[in-house]
This record gives structure tokens, C-alpha cells and sequence, in this order.
């Protein structure tokens, strides 16, 4: 590398658990790797991924690097460590010092035995917050299609599990029945990780909560549940393949619906219409999140955490409106207060709620993505609260 080299920004870790260096490289391997960018005097861009030797050739078939090299290519005057995340943190140092790089910008998610040995190799670190986390926002058309096909299966685990709750038996107590056994949450949990597992899924614990157990809106849900109550239920898979998310939220009751569920559920659902029709490129999420405050206090509920001892009958909206999805489940940004300002590309969920121990909750989530003139909605399943 040249000595007229004017900046340089450098990712590390280990590719399939940091999303950052994953996102910049396309190429999921599991282990440590680097990936040095270049941006010399003209203008010109030069990248180069250290990566393990067995993997360089299948790195240069698929990674988004110019160049791909492995430790041994730069090995320091003291040799290498056994370790094999120390010497890849040893040779990017070496090809740093190499490069006659004294300087270099890092990402948030940059590990601290990088950083180590590049202070010990003389090199500073200047920390960018907005490094990785901004380009991530904005999705190219591959992020799109694997976030599109992501939700699409979401919705079809989800519409599995909503007929599962309204299509049970139910005994003399009102508890539902499946195969001569009480449904819980716990089985639906079960079924939900069976269907997106054959679908190439990993799948962290849904959401499935009922009655009472709604009022905690991340409460996971456990036991029997009953008829005539809301079942909220959240699934938010990642494809083992392209690693992009779902993030999907219904809310189902067995039989009859109660008034009190069919109120908050109208409530709800104008909050989402009302969020999803302010967003667009330019607008915040602040303002996003305002139409749903907007809207859900029109009607006489508050929005924001509750007092530390909230009275037996309260209910609201306790979370932001959504936020951002990608390679993580939760990401920049937020549709919330102090939200930023959103971007072409950025993918979002809309998830207003209403949670009330006495009248249980309703959750309606669906996953949109940004344009310039509104936004494309991913979600194609219904909403309503009746699904047999």
C-alpha cells in the first residue's frame, strides 16, 4: 500500500456474530477476520480482508473485498501468536504499520484485542459512532428481498400459531385444549420453533402471552391459556442463510371477542394506520412516534412508562412506536422520542400496543421500508383479533 494514503477505516471480529463487519464483507465465516479501507489522496477506495488461510480462496469467489490475505501474510518481527484472533489482531497491525498508516477509524462494535494491538503497534483509534450503523440503515435491494422473504415466512409461522389458539377445543373451566392436553404458551412456543426451523430459521423465544400476562408487553408467556382473552404474540426469526430478520406481532382470542379487547384493538390499529402514513425519507422517528402518541390519547390512554405503582386498572401504551431491523432485530433507528431523521432504505417495524391487566393487550406489528415519497409495507396477514 502506498504511502499517500490519507485515511483508513477498520472492522474486526468474527463475522457471523459481528453484524457490522458482516454487513461491509457479504461473506459469513466463523472466524476472526479483518477488513481494512483505504481512501487515498485522489479519491480512489482499496479495501483488503485478513482473513484464515483456509478460507481465502472461497473469500475471493464471494467476500466484498479488492484484495484477501491471511495472518502469515503479515507476520510482525515477533511472529504470530498461537491464538488465533491475537494474530489476526497482530497482522493488521503489521499491515498497517506497513501501509504507513499511523491513524485509523473504527466502528462501535470494534474488540478490544484489535485495539490492543494496534496501541501497541503505535497505531491511534479514532471512534466514529456513525461508522457501520449508518450504511447499515440504509438497505441496498438484496438487504430488501431477504428482509421481504424473512417476513413472509414470520407471517406464515404466524398465522400457524394464531389458528392454533383459535381453532382449540376448550374445557369446562375455559381452558384451551389440543390434543387432549391443555394449550399453554409453551406449546405454541414449541410449534412456532418446529415451523420456522424447517424453514431455515433460528427462532430466540417468541412471544406468546395471555390474558393478564399482556399487561408486561415483553412478558414471554407461560402456562395454560384461556378463552375469551387476547393472546399477544410476537416472532422475530433470523435466516440462517442471508441472517436478516422477521419481526412480526399479532394478537388472537379464542371465541368470543370482549368489548374491552375489541376497543383497545380499534385503538391500535388506527395508531399503526395513522404511523405508518406520516413515515417517509426526511420525516423522524420522533414524528412517527408522535402520530401514534397522537392517536392513542385521542382516545383517552396515556403513552409512556407507567408510575411505579400504576393502579390496578391502567392501561397504555408503554414502548416506542418500532425500530429499525436488519441483520439485528433491533437496530438504529428508533421510532421514538429523539428518533432521527429517517432515510431511503431504512426498514422499520410499527408496533403500537395497548396493555392492561384487566383488559389483557393488543399488539399489531407489521415491517415497513423506507422511501422517498411513503414507505412499502412487507406485511400481508390480517389483523384482526378473530381468527378461526
Amino acid at each position: 500500500m502506498s504511502r499517500e494514503t490519507i485515511t483508513a477505516c477498520v472492522f474486526a471480529g468474527v463475522p457471523a456474530v459481528n453484524r457490522s463487519l458482516y454487513h461491509r464483507i457479504r461473506f459469513l465465516v466463523g472466524d476472526p477476520a479483518a477488513l481494512i479501507e483505504w481512501q487515498h489522496a485522489d479519491g480512489a477506495t482499496e479495501s483488503l480482508l485478513i482473513i484464515r488461510d483456509i478460507e481465502m480462496e472461497r473469500a475471493r469467489r464471494s467476500a466484498r473485498a479488492d484484495q484477501v490475505a491471511c495472518p502469515a501474510d503479515y507476520t510482525p518481527a515477533t511472529g504470530l501468536s498461537g491464538d488465533r484472533e491475537t494474530a489476526t489482531a497482530q497482522a493488521l497491525a503489521e499491515c498497517l504499520r506497513q501501509s504507513g498508516v499511523e491513524v485509523v477509524t473504527c466502528d462501535r462494535t470494534f474488540p478490544l484485542i484489535f485495539t490492543h494491538e494496534l496501541n501497541t503497534a503505535g497505531i491511534q483509534i479514532a471512534y466514529d459512532p456513525g461508522l457501520g450503523t449508518t450504511e447499515r440503515r440504509s438497505k441496498d435491494e438484496q438487504e430488501l428481498e431477504a428482509l421481504r422473504a424473512a417476513q413472509a415466512d414470520t407471517e406464515a409461522a404466524m398465522e400457524m400459531a394464531c389458528h392454533l389458539v383459535a381453532t382449540a377445543g376448550v374445557d369446562a373451566e375455559g381452558v384451551l385444549q389440543r390434543d387432549d392436553a391443555a394449550l399453554t404458551s409453551e406449546r405454541i412456543r414449541e410449534a412456532i420453533d418446529v415451523f420456522l426451523l424447517q424453514r431455515n430459521y433460528a427462532n430466540p423465544g417468541s412471544i406468546v402471552a395471555g390474558g393478564s400476562q399482556c399487561a408486561d408487553c415483553h412478558e414471554l408467556g407461560s402456562g395454560p391459556l384461556r378463552t375469551g382473552e387476547t393472546v399477544i404474540i410476537d416472532i422475530f426469526p433470523r435466516n440462517r442463510s442471508s441472517l436478516y430478520n422477521g419481526d412480526c406481532t399479532r394478537t388472537v382470542v379464542h371465541g368470543d371477542v370482549p368489548d374491552g379487547a375489541r376497543d383497545i384493538h380499534a385503538i391500535v390499529m388506527e395508531a399503526k394506520k395513522q404511523a405508518i402514513s406520516t413515515i417517509r425519507a426526511g420525516v423522524t422517528g420522533e414524528a412517527v412516534h408522535q402520530a401514534t402518541i397522537d392517536a392513542i390519547t385521542a382516545h383517552g390512554y396515556p403513552v409512556g412508562p407507567p408510575s411505579d405503582s400504576p393502579p390496578a386498572d391502567f392501561t397504555g401504551m408503554v414502548h416506542g412506536t418500532g425500530h429499525g431491523i436488519g441483520l439485528d432485530v433491533h437496530e438504529p433507528p428508533l421510532l421514538d422520542l429523539k428518533g432521527p431523521e429517517l432515510v431511503v432504505g431504512d426498514v422499520l417495524t410499527v408496533e403500537p400496543g395497548l396493555y392492561g391487566r384487566n383488559v389483557g393487550g393488543v399488539r399489531i406489528e407489521d415491517m415497513v421500508a423506507v422511501t422517498a415519497e411513503g414507505c412499502e409495507n412487507f406485511n400481508r396477514l390480517p389483523e384482526h383479533l378473530d381468527w378461526r
